[in-house]
């Protein structure tokens, strides 16, 4: 699948420094604070101590742990058209016949995975699912999920404001008559 090839150009080797803009899974962009060390069990260990944009929630994150948990940098804006092109690509109708709960699940694993597109193919799935059917509640929260956490990158990577990104985002579905909603 052309996704898997795209995702495995953002494997997980870096070190952050203090004041780097990075990704933790499900949680959105934030910006490492600091670096601190802290004596657990007796082993001295370092933290990153990432403080997310969107809420201002503070998560600390050992170091050796990165790429366990998926701590990872913000796309670089030439990879934003790979983002729109996962966007674009026909969905998988088999998903829209299981049920919700069951979407939801899967929906929620790709969020957690961390990858920008895994999350964009999210929202894509559940912005084309509400044009032909209702969504349960878990849903319409994933998709305003997918949503926020795919805006927040998208215009940290292109340093844009949120309202010109999500018209482009729009403008990806014109062809579908309905522009998703903010």
């Amino acid at each position: 699948m052309a996704e898997n090839v795209m995702k495995e150009n953002f494997v997980n080797n870096m070190e952050f420094s203090i004041g780097d803009l990075a990704v933790y899974p499900a949680h959105g962009v934030g910006k490492i604070e600091s670096i601190e060390s802290r004596d657990i069990n007796g082993l001295d260990m370092k933290f990153y101590i990432l403080r997310i944009l969107e809420n201002g929630m503070t998560i600390m994150i050992p170091t050796a742990n990165v790429e366990s948990v998926g701590l990872r940098g913000v796309i670089l804006e030439k990879d934003i058209p790979r983002v729109y092109e996962v966007m674009q690509q026909k969905k998988n109708d088999a998903i829209d016949n299981q049920t919700w709960n069951r979407r939801y699940r899967e929906y929620m694993d790709k969020i957690k995975t961390g990858s920008l597109f895994d999350v964009a193919e999210v929202f894509r799935d559940l912005f084309l699912l509400r044009l032909t059917k209702d969504l349960s509640f878990g849903e319409r929260k994933l998709l305003d999920t997918a949503q926020s956490l795919l805006l927040k990158e998208l215009c940290t990577a292109r340093d844009t404001d949120e309202s010109t990104m999500m018209t482009e985002i729009e403008a990806l579905f014109e062809d579908k008559k309905v522009a998703p909603t903010q």
